[in-house]
């Protein structure tokens, strides 16, 4: 996986209720975590930016992710449009030049 790059797009994982999709991303970067073979990067835009803010119920595995060396990229446009800027707690404040780049260089993407 280490040349992969992993999209965040929604609030949690999947189209369901809210405490399910944050149930189920939680368990997905847990379990990432666990692994010896990690992502490149990954990077959030859209509703996938409120994981990485203030309060979010996956921060502990994303900042846990960082440590180990993941890149986190965070749509700034994103962070802008729902008022989130100055909540950020991990990764490195991104545009889109920055995703397409990561997208660019790995030679798998998958976006959850």
């Amino acid at each position: 996986m280490k040349d992969t790059v992993i999209l965040v797009t929604n609030n949690g994982m999947g189209n369901a209720d809210l405490a399910l999709q944050h149930k189920l991303a939680a368990k997905y970067f847990e379990l990432l975590m666990q692994n010896t073979n990690l992502p490149a990067a990954i990077c959030f835009y859209t509703e996938g930016i409120k994981l990485t803010v203030t309060d979010s119920p996956v921060l502990e595995q994303l900042k846990a992710l960082e440590a180990k060396g993941v890149r986190m990229i965070i749509c700034s446009t994103c962070l802008d449009f729902y008022g989130l800027s100055k909540q950020t707690q991990v990764g490195i404040v991104g545009g889109m030049g920055d995703i397409i780049e990561a997208q660019t260089k790995a030679a798998k993407v998958i976006t959850i």
